[in-house]
C-alpha cells in the first residue's frame, strides 16, 4: 500500500509538535541566536557545514545569514564550508574526506566565531574533527542532530537535538529552527520587529 500524503504531514507536524513542548531545546536555541548576535556584534563569523542535504540546509542557512531573511539590511559574515569544490575535492583526494571542514576551520576561523554543524546522525567523522579543530582554537560549536545527539553530543558547546530518528523529519526540522535562529539573529542584530 502506497504511503500517505497525509501521514507524511502529520509525522512533521509531530516531530515540530514536540520541539514546540520541549522547553530546554527552545531555550538552548534562543541562547544561541543571543551568543551569536554577540559574536556578530564583534566581528565574529558564523561557518556552516554538513553532508548531502544536510550541506545544502547547511548553504541554505548561510544565505539567509549572508544575503537577507526578512528586512533589507547589510550582510552578515557567513559561509558554508563545502561550496569551494576545487579545496573540497583537492583536501579529500590528498588528505581525507574526513578533514575536509576541520583543515578550513584550522586556516579561516577565529576565536569567537560559531561553526555550525548538521548531522541527522550526529556522528560525521568530517564534522567530529571540524568540532575538534574550533574548541581548540575558542570557536563555539553548534550541533544540529537528531534524537540521540549521536557523537556530536559530547562535542557541541550547544546541540540542538530534533526528537526524531527519521532523517527528512530531521532536516525539516532543521530548517525550522536555522530559521527562527535567523530571525532571531536578524531582528537582535539590527534591532528591527516581524510578526
Amino acid at each position: 500500500m502506497a504511503t500517505s500524503i497525509k501521514n507524511i504531514i502529520q509525522a512533521s507536524i509531530d516531530v515540530k509538535q514536540q520541539i514546540l513542548q520541549n522547553s530546554e531545546l527552545l531555550s538552548i536555541t534562543q541562547q544561541v541566536a543571543d551568543l551569536m548576535v554577540a559574536a556578530l556584534k564583534k566581528g565574529n563569523r558564523i561557518y556552516f557545514c554538513g553532508n548531502g542535504g544536510s550541506a545544502a540546509d547547511a548553504q541554505h542557512l548561510a544565505a539567509e545569514f549572508s544575503g537577507r531573511f526578512y528586512t533589507d539590511r547589510d550582510a552578515l559574515p557567513a559561509e558554508a564550508l563545502h561550496c569551494n569544490t576545487s579545496y573540497l575535492t583537492a583536501v579529500a583526494n590528498d588528505y581525507s574526506y574526513d578533514v575536509v571542514y576541520a583543515r578550513l576551520i584550522k586556516g579561516i576561523g577565529t576565536p569567537g566565531d560559531f561553526l555550525v554543524g548538521l548531522s541527522t546522525s550526529g556522528n560525521s567523522k568530517n564534522i567530529l574533527h571540524a568540532f575538534d579543530v574550533a574548541k581548540a582554537k575558542g570557536i563555539t560549536t553548534v550541533g544540529f542532530t537528531g534524537a540521540t545527539g549521536g557523537k556530536m553530543k559530547d562535542n557541541s558547546d550547544f546541540l540542538i537535538n530534533v526528537p526524531s530518528t527519521d532523517t527528512p523529519r530531521i532536516q525539516e526540522s532543521h530548517i525550522m529552527l536555522g530559521h527562527i535562529i535567523c530571525q532571531l539573529v536578524e531582528e537582535q542584530y539590527f534591532k528591527t520587529t516581524q510578526s
